[in-house]
Formats: structure tokens, C-alpha cells, sequence
């Protein structure tokens, strides 16, 4: 989550991903490789994990079914990722009360391309933001009608960062302490393509930095608690305001952060190896 049209720091992106850290949006040079506009550059959020086995995070998140899931240690942009979204529900579908959001929806998990494409961009290929500042998205031509319409939450379990160190760029790893379940809040887009299919997409809501990620980065993706789920998801809450009233820096207390190999700074690198720890000069906790 943190270099810039690079899929590891220092070194060239896999050219079948979008381009990983700090991008926000990216613009297509030749084929799917690009580079970052200067002014997105400081975004940030762009590897995460989800570790955690389907029949929790089914129970987590409401589901009606049991996700299809696999563990995955380095998910990075470009790459497919999982979504819980809010779908309308008829009367008579069977769907529990207790599982379903306000305004006569239900939770569904889907999975979506993660960098968010605007119906109105020309070319699917051009354009992708993975993040979206949480101040100014209810604003900004890309997400404002995502904002209101089409909310999201991105479960994950832990997410990469990397900081500045002299030369180089040393990865954290973020999680909570007890190492549980949480979600990213997200947005989502669905547009058509030249063929005629659909492509949806996503992005992934930032705020400013806890005190424990401020000695990382000066941002930090927004995590909503559980008890916000149903309202981020609820379709008939538009109001800008109410909605970036829920999103905010998470207790850093909960959280802990430690440096990691730099085999996950490749982002075809996958598996536990991912977060085996580091050894760093000194200590930054």
C-alpha cells in the first residue's frame, strides 16, 4: 500500500495487474500497465489479506449462504476480490429478517474486479481506482454516485503497508490483535463493456491515520465497526453526511502492526510465507 506505479518498491509491476501502491487511479499506458496521476499518489490501501475460514465469515457478515472462499495472503489491485453488498429481496423469498439490511434488501457476496471503473469512463482499460478518500468521495465525478447508491463492505482479516526506511521500504503488516474478521467500507460500479458484458468493480474507502498507523502512513483504510454494517449498507441512507459520519480512524488500541519479509512485495507472491515476520534495525513500536 504504499509505492507508487510499482508492483513491489524498487522494482517493475506483473504486467497482468494493475499497478499496486499509492495509485488511487491509474491510466493505462500500453496494455494493462500504467502509471498514477501525481495528485492520488498519497492514496493508499492497496494489499490485503483474508485468511479466515467461509462459515465465519459467513456468520460475520449475515450471510444466507456459505461463501466460496480459498485463503489468500496478497490480494493486490487488478486482482478479483470478494464484496458483501446489499441486494433488493422479494416479499416472499425466504430470506430471514435477521440476515437482511433495512429497506427491503438482503446481504449478497459477490465477487468484483478491485479498482473501481465509472460508468462513464470511455474505456474499461483506462481507468481504476482502488481507493477513494473518504473527505471527498460523496464530491468527486467517480464515486459520488457510488457514494450514495451503490455501497459495499470488503471483508479482510489484515493489510500490508510499507514504510520509508533510509533506501528502502520495509512492509507492515495491520491487524487486529486478536488477529479477527473485519471489513474495509467500499465502494462498488457496474458498467458495460464493448462486448457487452458487464464489469463490476470496486474501491476502498481511506481516512486519515490512527496513532498507531501514523508511524507508517498518513492514511489508513476505513474500517467500519460491526455495529455500522447494516447502516453502510442500508440503500435508502443517501445523506453524504450521515454516511462520512461512519467513517472514521479505527481505535488504534485494538490494533498492532510488524514488519514482514519482502517476499510480499511481489504481488504473484502468494501463501503464509507472506507474513513471516522481518528483522528491521531498531524498532518502530
Amino acid at each position: 500500500m504504499a509505492d507508487a506505479a510499482a508492483g513491489r518498491p524498487g522494482a517493475e509491476s506483473d504486467p497482468r495487474l494493475f499497478p499496486l501502491r499509492r495509485i488511487g487511479r491509474v491510466r493505462a499506458t500500453r496494455g494493462p500497465a500504467a502509471e498514477a496521476t501525481e495528485k492520488d499518489r498519497n492514496l493508499m490501501c492497496g494489499r490485503f489479506t483474508l485468511r479466515t475460514d467461509p462459515k465465519t465469515v459467513a456468520e460475520h457478515f449475515g450471510l444466507p449462504e456459505l461463501p466460496l472462499l480459498e485463503p489468500r495472503y496478497n490480494i493486490a489491485p487488478g486482482q478479483p476480490v470478494d464484496i458483501v453488498r446489499a441486494v433488493p429481496v422479494a416479499a416472499l423469498d425466504g430470506v430471514a429478517a435477521d440476515t437482511a439490511p433495512p429497506g427491503g434488501s438482503r446481504r449478497e457476496w459477490s465477487r468484483v474486479q478491485w479498482g473501481l471503473v465509472p460508468q462513464w469512463a470511455k474505456n474499461p482499460a483506462e481507468a481504476g481506482w482502488i481507493n477513494a478518500r473518504a473527505e471527498t468521495a460523496a464530491a468527486r465525478p467517480a464515486f459520488r454516485a457510488a457514494f450514495r447508491y451503490r455501497r459495499c463492505l470488503v471483508p479482510a482479516d489484515g493489510f500490508y503497508e510499507w514504510k520509508r526506511l533510509d533506501r528502502r521500504k520495509q512492509p507492515y503488516f495491520i491487524r487486529f490483535r486478536d488477529d479477527r474478521l473485519f471489513a474495509f467500507a467500499g465502494l462498488w460500479e457496474s458498467r458495460e463493456t464493448e462486448d457487452g458484458s458487464a464489469l463490476e468493480s470496486c474501491a476502498i474507502l481511506t481516512t486519515g491515520p490512527n496513532a498507531l498507523m501514523s508511524q507508517i502512513h498518513d492514511r489508513m483504510p476505513a474500517i467500519l465497526p460491526p455495529q455500522f454494517y447494516a447502516e453502510w449498507l442500508n440503500p435508502a441512507l443517501q445523506d453524504p453526511a450521515a454516511l462520512q459520519g461512519l467513517l472514521r480512524p479505527y481505535p488504534a488500541d485494538e490494533m498492532e502492526a510488524f514488519p514482514v519479509g519482502d517476499y510480499v512485495n511481489a504481488p504473484v507472491h502468494e501463501g503464509p510465507r507472506c507474513l513471516e515476520r522481518g528483522e528491521i534495525a531498531g524498532s518502530l513500536f
